[in-house]
């Protein structure tokens, strides 16, 4: 896949996690519908975290404290403070998206670069890693979304 295809597809998955969680309220957006720990808001969050793992610590070399924001793929990355609205959960996957696209610009795609549990992989292949996470949590926000609409 070219670099600007495998864009596309990545930008069309991020918004479509958006667009599947947006509609809801900050309520229904804290359901939990599932033993784990995924809520539409949560999956939202903990793609945040996915994006500065990926981009800002594998690829950019930024240490975890240089980070954005949360930036390991433990369970802390699907809480999201009570506080804390869908609308800013939201502002913040897509503040940790541009950048995530502003790092992206500084890599070939046979670039190689080492993830903290991975190990070395290349660009190409965060880039189909991260289209599959994004993929996956869009359809995971999905089904969550159409079980909340149902309930009312």
């Amino acid at each position: 896949m070219a670099r600007r295809e495998w864009q596309e597809v990545l930008d069309s998955n991020r918004e479509a996690l958006i667009r599947a969680v947006d509609s809801l309220t900050d309520e229904q957006s804290r359901l939990r519908l599932v033993p784990s720990l995924t809520t539409p808001i949560g999956l939202v969050k903990h793609c945040a975290a996915a994006e500065r793992i990926w981009f800002q610590r594998t690829v950019g070399g930024l240490t975890e404290s240089q980070c954005d924001g949360y930036a390991r793929g433990d369970d802390a990355s699907w809480a999201v403070p009570a506080e804390q609205t869908l609308a800013q959960v939201i502002a913040e996957y897509r503040a940790a998206a541009a950048r995530s696209r502003e790092i992206a610009r500084t890599a070939a795609d046979d670039d190689v670069f080492v993830h903290y549990r991975r190990g070395a992989v290349t660009f190409s292949w965060i880039c189909a890693h991260m289209i599959e996470e994004l993929a996956r949590h869009a359809g995971h926000a999905d089904i969550l979304v159409e079980q909340i609409s149902a309930t009312g």
